[in-house]
């Protein structure tokens, strides 16, 4: 490994220069950043030399795992060849014409059209422009309201999170923009009160209609949802939600939007969450695994009556420097030979992802759990004081997340906390002995945050 400066000296530049996101600023420069200096796999290594075990896969997005040298190989051959071409002025180059090419096989249904850009936030600020043009170009420029959900996470330009359905994110910057509207989301385990999960289900994805009729079917243009919320706390929703809302969307003539930033390339057992749950999008978002974040790289996947519309219109004033970059487009394109070649899809439907929902389950025998639910891999647990009740903690929504986040963390588990929701997304090249160690770490963090709300008076119900 190579030498670096102290972990002191680190965190003091650290704090002295650079601004994170979602971060309080004051709070971090006090504590100190942990500095990571070196991944493997599914490891990372901090500047102390603590090997931790990376949950989350860096931001749910290094599917393949870290470090892979087959990556970096064609990042430097690409950048001898062409560092930098743009894809304005009626130019193109290869890299980003073979990955459209291959993202056009990959994808579901007549998705055959990619429109670049450097991350999931950007494509979704694409996808608003692109459903209010298409539907001008269809001369009907008053659809121009989008419905999405309450604690969705879209992305957090201004676009984007306003989207996004997260209060936190709304609160600050005179946020959301006009045009967008909410329904509630499929979280059964919070607000299903005395419902069956099927019944909870249907009338979730009933509250799209309904909001249909109360903006106008004339002024509605798409709805927009995740297959399962991730950063909203990996909200898996009852198997009845997803056919409810396709019938809904087809009898109002909405465009769908499914949001793959982090259920796409491999996360749930298919290549993309829409195939997991049978949904046919009209446009796709995509970013995160499609590059397993070796480079920024993102993209929204349009269907082709969208763009042959659009396309028969004259030019589409939006575009970004980056739209395509090449050595992005170079690596995103070996990251998904090594997805296929490596059977890592299969892997997890078949194998890693059932040895994770099983032994993730086990979980639900502790005091502090009241559900744990996986899809692929990704799970979470719901932390209760009260498993019959389903109730949630006397303290405000997140205290208890974040101490078992820092018990985690203590014990060299990458770990997220949402509210009170611990969530996971491990590499998809996670091995089963790495899965018991994950679960290991796991349960010591849910023991240590037990005996820390037994002793503080905090384990006790709202």
């Amino acid at each position: 490994m190579r030498a670096h400066p102290s972990t002191t000296d680190l965190q003091a530049q650290d704090a002295a220069h650079h601004m994170h996101p979602f971060t309080d600023e004051a709070a971090l420069a006090q504590k100190g950043a942990r500095v990571i200096v070196k991944g493997e796999g599914v490891w990372l290594t901090d500047s102390d030399g603590r090997r931790m075990l990376d949950g989350m896969s860096g931001l749910w997005c290094v599917n393949i795992g870290h470090c892979r040298a087959e990556l970096a190989e064609v990042a430097a051959a690409q950048m001898r060849d062409l560092a930098f071409s743009n894809t304005f002025f009626q130019t193109s180059h290869p890299p980003a014409i073979a990955l459209a090419a291959k993202l056009a096989e990959l994808a579901p249904g007549n998705l055959n059209h990619v429109f670049y850009s450097s991350s999931g936030s950007e494509a979704n600020d694409t996808n608003i422009r692109l459903v209010r043009h298409y539907w001008a170009c269809r001369g009907k420029p008053q659809k121009q309201v989008i419905i999405s959900r309450k604690n969705a996470y879209h992305g957090s330009t201004v676009g984007s999170a306003s989207l996004g359905g997260m209060a936190a994110m709304h609160a600050q910057g005179a946020l959301p923009i006009p045009g967008i509207a909410r329904i509630g989301q499929p979280h059964w385990y919070r607000e299903g009160g005395n419902m069956t999960p099927e019944d909870f289900g249907k009338a979730r994805a009933r509250e799209l209609e309904e909001a249909i009729h109360r903006i106008g079917p004339d002024s509605v243009a798409a709805f927009i949802a995740e297959p399962v919320q991730g950063a909203g706390g990996v909200i898996i929703p009852p198997d009845s939600y997803w056919p409810e809302i396709t019938a809904i969307c087809e009898a109002h003539d909405l465009l769908l939007i499914v949001d793959e930033v982090i259920t796409g390339f491999g996360r749930t057992g298919n290549w993309f969450g829409s195939q997991t749950f049978d949904l046919k999008p009209d446009i796709m978002t995509i970013a995160k695994g499609l590059s397993s974040g070796y480079m920024p790289i993102g993209g929204s996947m349009i269907s082709d009556e969208i763009a042959d519309v659009v396309g028969q219109a004259g030019d589409f004033a939006h575009g970004y420097t980056y739209s395509g970059h090449p050595v992005a487009a170079a690596v995103a394109l070996a990251n998904l030979e090594i997805l296929e070649t490596e059977n890592l899809i299969p892997r997890v439907r078949n194998h890693i992802g059932p040895y994770l929902g099983r032994t993730w389950e086990g979980l639900e025998d502790h005091p502090l759990v009241g559900r744990a639910e996986t899809c692929g891999l990704m799970a979470a647990l719901a932390l209760t004081p009260d498993k019959a009740r389903r109730a949630a903690f006397a303290a405000d929504e997140g205290v208890v997340g974040e101490i078992c986040r820092d018990r985690a963390f203590a014990n060299d588990l990458v770990m997220r906390h949402v509210g009170d929701r611990m969530i996971i997304a491990p590499p998809l090249t996670i091995t089963e002995e790495e899965v018991d160690e994950l679960i290991r770490r796991a349960c010591k963090a849910l023991d240590e945050t037990h005996a820390i709300l037994r002793q503080t008076g905090l384990m006790a119900a709202a």
